[in-house]
């Protein structure tokens, strides 16, 4: 599974991108205005650390306004993907500018119905919310099997992404019910590395080397 963080924060994202781990970034309008930067300087900042797919979004909500938009943000760098809301405007915006040769993410997918309206749009990505609907008393992971099924039942190429990831049980169980990524917050990438056996069996392994007197490297 990709891993994709969810921030527009760039030194973040400096601390993360010689890892390895990273696949893409995506971010949105709040995240943007947290940055307190510039979108297009955001995003070009971005794309020079991150070279895998970074979402960049839309706020127009006619149409035509977000195609405009789209275009804009794509000629950024290459690797921008236009990100759209699951609305009949964003929809249609995403067959014109995937006709175009754009790369589209659509976002804030709430259910299975509006993610096969995404696919026959010729979405590259779909972002179901997880955490959002785990609020709501929905059971968020459910929605990234639903969509996994029916993506598989037809031969769909739209990768599912998934999103408003909380913890790291949600990163788990993405992987496990087949997201194509998943876009999480560096807290929830950083915690992903620990564990108290982790911890408590490294120290063990260090005391006992310890008295050994040894040095690897002499």
């Amino acid at each position: 599974m990709q891993i994709f963080l969810d921030t527009a924060e760039i030194d973040e994202l400096r601390a993360w991108a010689d890892t390895g781990l990273i696949d893409g970034v995506t971010t949105n309008p709040s995240l943007i205005a947290k940055s307190g930067r510039k979108i297009d300087e955001a995003i070009a900042e971005i794309c020079t650390l991150i070279l895998g797919p970074v979402s960049a979004e839309a706020v127009a909500t006619a149409k035509d306004e977000m195609i405009a938009e789209g275009r804009k943000l794509a000629a950024i760098a290459p690797n921008v993907v236009i990100k759209l809301p699951l609305t009949p405007d964003g929809l249609r915006a995403c067959r014109t500018l995937t006709e175009e040769g754009f790369k589209v993410n659509v976002t804030l997918c709430f259910s299975a119905a509006q993610a096969l309206l995404a696919a026959k749009s010729g979405a590259a990505y779909i972002s179901p919310f997880i955490g959002r609907l785990d609020d709501a008393g929905v059971d968020g992971m459910a929605l990234i099997h639903d969509i996994r099924a029916i993506y598989d039942n037809f031969a769909f190429e739209t990768e599912i992404l998934a999103a408003s990831i909380r913890t790291t049980a949600h990163l788990r169980d993405a992987a496990i019910a087949g997201a194509d990524c998943s876009t999480i917050p560096t807290k929830i990438l950083d915690a992903a590395y620990k564990h108290a056996l982790t911890d408590s069996g490294l120290k063990a392994f260090l005391d006992d080397w310890e008295k050994t007197g040894q040095s690897i490297l002499g």
